[in-house]
């Protein structure tokens, strides 16, 4: 146990003693830092052989594992009854707190869905980010992207002829069936025409997205057989339009299933995963087959995928993934066995209320099947490598070139770029985005709300940023109080931002703090956007709070950004950044990054503030109502587009108000 010496524990004998307490049972163990952050979580059918075998001397010092190591400082235990309860409790704590040793599904939290809500009238078929599982709907999915879904969308549509998600909202299909007229998509056989009464009857409108639904189940030729049908029975009635039109739908159909068509013998339901891996990239390969039918192939990238082995990235994908999936199919394809198969197959199985076995095929069509998955995933990695090398050197070639022609004394790994906007002085706003390796670092961007400066004043609102920005760095650091008014909120902006509705953190709590050490964090490199003015107001402000060590450049425009030039303190003259180079490639990025971020904020504000006036003027709305209506529907667009339902179930209002608001808008 001597590499307890390697880590950052206070006192290693104690920790020693705590780890042979550890029991000899199923559990969940959470390894922490210095600063009491989880930074892995694991199970075991074992906690103490499990946990003390991560203290065993290693042949790969810089390694994933004695990494982790290296920042152990504590742990907790839970205790479970049995293996499946410590796979349950290891996946929700996983999705809770995204350990950063932990492998993990990149950007698992937006993954987009196909909902079909056959629980209204008039089901929509939609795409969304955030299921929610409502009874009566149904959902497909996760997709890897939302261009995946969108384009998924309209094929459906121009073979169904559905609603059209993006083109017919509920207000639009209320104002259409008020006028009697349906919209053009109508007119371009896009549409049945569910809005206008007479076009088509519910019941035929509803047999039309069931059919959509068989058709994302993989039944195409049992939607084809029920097209037929239609078809004959449409021509029986001298309906020859509708007819023709079935007539095409089924021809399409049965070209695409014949497309789709991937096992000759077997008609069941699988999915089909693929797995490959480079110098720390992985990639999982999903291909959804239904009735021996292909309808889609998905890929998902794993982070922190280093240093473990095969079956560990296949258990971690799995439980991830089919977490959030809305179907199981009845068999997986794996390409390696898993360690916890049996363990897994039962949780798959509590999931899907029954039973969905894991097989690793090693011959035959099913094999050939997971060696496709495979080349999949292969194809799909080189792509991320590719970008992740033009990414990498673009970034250093840039850094490189920023580092000479200001003379720098290292490649400034991080980069603050700060932006002000106003609109002739009111909503004034700053901005703060970071760079890290020539890349954007989104979790560290700040904006501020300007509240000391009247009127449109940038150097002035450059100073309160900066000043605001570095006067808590001290105060993280140590060296000033932190001023009554200014609280981190949301790891982004101030008290203002909980006035916007955004969800806030208990002061005191651990993600607050963890939000307040991040101000600690300087920069390498400040650009103030702006010339000499904003250049020597941020200088002062600096000075003042002992920060005046951080290099800081002033960044020149051209009247129609088309130059980009840097202005040195007490320089007369600018740094040119010459056409094509990557500098001016760094430089500008950054710059219309902050430039972006504070004019997003800016809108954001304004249109609050539009909003806010616009309901001030409608009888009944008080501001608690303005407050809970915008807090549920974002904007005036938003409770333009909510139903009367929707509106009513707000807390506070009623449904005669409802009623009534969407009269006014």
């Amino acid at each position: 146990m001597s590499d307890l010496m390697h880590t950052t524990v206070a006192d290693p004998i104690a920790l020693e003693e705590r780890l042979r307490a550890v029991p000899l049972a199923p559990g969940v163990y959470l390894w922490k830092n210095a600063q009491g952050k989880i930074i892995y979580i694991g199970k075991s059918k074992r906690l103490r052989d499990r946990m003390r075998s991560y203290f065993a001397r290693t042949d790969d010092p810089y390694g994933k594992t004695a990494r982790l190591v290296a920042q152990i400082a504590d742990f907790q235990v839970i205790v479970t009854s049995n293996e499946l309860e410590a796979l349950l409790l290891e996946m929700t704590l996983i999705k809770q707190h995204r350990p950063r040793f932990n492998v993990l599904l990149k950007d698992d939290k937006s993954y987009p869905y196909i909902k079909v809500t056959l629980h209204e009238p008039w089901p929509r078929i939609v795409a969304t980010r955030n299921p929610r599982w409502e009874e009566g709907a149904r959902y497909f999915g996760p997709y890897s992207s939302a261009g995946a879904v969108y384009r998924t969308l309209d094929q459906l549509n121009r073979l169904f002829a559905f609603r059209p998600p993006s083109r017919c909202p509920d207000d639009k299909f209320n104002r259409h069936r008020r006028l009697g007229k349906p919209c053009l998509y109508y007119d371009i056989k896009r549409c049945l025409g569910p809005c206008v009464p007479g076009l088509v009857n519910q019941n035929d409108y509803r047999a039309t997205v069931e059919s959509v639904c068989r058709f994302l189940e993989g039944k195409s030729d049992l939607v084809a057989k029920i097209l037929r049908r239609q078809m004959e029975e449409a021509a029986e009635r001298l309906d020859f339009e509708r007819a023709a039109r079935l007539r095409d739908s089924i021809r399409d159909i049965e070209l695409i299933g014949q497309r789709q068509q991937v096992l000759r013998h077997d008609d069941a339901d699988q999915d089909v995963i693929g797995l490959a891996r480079e110098e720390g990239m992985a990639v999982v390969q999903v291909l959804r087959i239904r009735a021996g039918k292909l309808i889609s192939a998905e890929s998902f990238p794993l982070q922190n995928a280093e240093g473990e082995r095969d079956e560990s990235l296949l258990a971690s994908f799995l439980t991830q993934f089919y977490d959030a999936a809305a179907e199981l199919p009845a068999t997986l394809l794996l390409p390696a066995p898993l360690d916890d198969l049996a363990i897994i197959e039962q949780w798959l199985a509590q999931k899907a209320g029954r039973k969905v076995a894991l097989h690793t095929p090693q011959r035959g069509e099913k094999r050939r099947l997971v060696e496709l998955a495979e080349q999949n995933a292969r194809q799909k990695l080189d792509e991320l490598h590719l970008q992740w090398l033009n990414s990498e050197q673009r970034a250093v070639a840039g850094l490189t070139e920023v580092r000479d022609l200001l003379g720098l004394s290292a490649l400034p790994t991080r980069i603050e770029c700060f932006d002000v906007s106003n609109t002739q002085g009111s909503h004034s706003v700053g901005a703060m985005v970071v760079f890290e390796h020539g890349e954007p670092k989104k979790s560290r961007y700040r904006k501020f709300r300007i509240k000391t400066v009247e009127g449109a004043n940038d150097v002035a609102s450059i100073q309160e940023v900066l000043r605001r920005r570095f006067w808590r760095a001290a105060m993280v650091i140590g060296e000033e109080e932190q001023p009554a008014d200014e609280r981190v909120v949301n790891g982004q902006t101030d008290a203002a931002e909980q006035e916007d509705g955004e969800k806030t953190d208990a002061p005191g709590s651990q993600s607050d703090l963890e939000r307040q050490e991040t101000w600690a964090e300087l920069p390498d490199l400040i650009l103030i956007d702006g010339g000499i003015g904003q250049l020597n107001g941020a200088l002062q402000v600096l000075r003042d709070l002992r920060f005046d060590h951080i290099p800081v450049v002033g960044v020149v425009k051209g009247p129609n950004r088309d130059r980009f030039d840097l202005l040195l303190p007490d320089a007369s003259d600018l740094i040119v950044l010459e056409r094509d180079s990557a500098a001016l490639r760094l430089i500008r990025q950054i710059d219309e990054e902050a430039d972006r971020f504070a004019k997003d904020y800016h809108r954001k504000l304004r249109s609050k503030s539009a909003t806010a006036s616009r309901l001030e003027e409608i009888p009944g709305i008080g501001p608690k109502r303005r407050q809970l209506l915008l807090k549920r529907f974002g904007s005036l667009e938003g409770i333009r587009n909510a139903s009367v339902d929707e509106i009513a179930a707000v807390p506070g209002m009623t449904r005669k108000a409802a009623e009534e608001l969407k009269s006014l808008l």
